[in-house]
């Protein structure tokens, strides 16, 4: 066996970053492992404030990332999260388990361009296009000669997304907007396995839990920023109606004068 037991290929998630860790080294590592290659699938820069491994509880803590948004949007964060924590399952043998993934109250920004294009969309291109198709094995790269260990993720859970939704660059002349930002909460989601059932090398792992939640997020958002616009587009329909009924009044009225007079 190597000098340290590997426990497994544990990557992180809305990152999309990669590591493999071992009990020589722990924290820190991690950290800049994630902030690598999170910034490098992702295109954008991502940053960790700590990474906090309990060996007794079987628990990785991954505290304080950010994700800036992609260029050609605002320079907020398209990700903020305060906790991601990582139940490590059976350590014993390939494929290496996670029980789960719980990222907690993330504040997730989306955002248009003036095109209409969102951040979170570019996010998802950008780690789709650095991430290998199913079964097909990641490029190699200095850094990673042999392929890591195989790791499972049993369930990834997202709850409690604060999602603020912006078309400020947006162009609703026609629908006239109240408000273009909007804040609303998403119920608690299971962005199901990963790696079933032969486990996933662990340099693909992260892309791929990244790659789950932004799918589920991407499909609420969506749908949010549709039902405002939506429900825009009615308001502006009764107002139009209500002129358009107005108007037939009056020439009734008119008509009625012209009859009686």
């Amino acid at each position: 066996m190597k000098k340290a037991l590997i426990i497994g290929g544990m990557v992180l998630l809305a990152i999309g970053g990669v590591v493999v860790y071992t009990l020589g080294g722990a924290g820190d590592f991690i950290r800049v492992q994630i902030e690598k290659y999170g910034s490098e699938y992702l295109d954008t820069e991502v940053n960790v404030a700590n990474v906090e491994l309990a060996y007794g509880e079987g628990r990785l803590t991954i505290a304080g990332t950010t994700i800036k948004n992609p260029t050609g949007f605002s320079n907020d964060n398209a990700f903020s999260l305060n906790d991601i924590t990582l139940d490590l399952g059976d350590i014993t043998g390939e494929p290496y388990t996670v029980q789960k993934v719980l990222i907690d109250a993330p504040e997730v920004l989306y955002e248009v361009d003036t095109s209409g294009k969102g951040n979170l969309l570019v996010l998802k291109d950008n780690l789709s296009a650095k991430l290998p198709e199913p079964g097909e094995p990641a490029p190699t790269t200095e850094d990673s000669a042999a392929p890591g260990p195989k790791v499972v993720v049993e369930n990834v859970t997202v709850s409690n997304v604060k999602l603020r939704l912006n078309f400020e660059a947006l162009d609703t002349s026609q629908i006239k907007l109240d408000k273009k930002a909007y804040e609303v909460t998403l119920p608690t989601f299971s962005a199901g396995s990963i790696g079933k059932p032969n486990g996933l090398p662990a340099e693909q792992v992260g892309g791929a839990i990244a790659q789950a939640m932004l799918d589920n997020i991407l499909v609420q958002a969506k749908k949010e920023a549709k039902d405002l616009i939506k429900d825009a587009a009615k308001e502006k329909a009764k107002e139009k109606l209500a002129e358009e009924t107005d108007k037939l009044k009056d020439k009734a009225k008119d008509k009625l004068k012209k009859l009686f007079n």
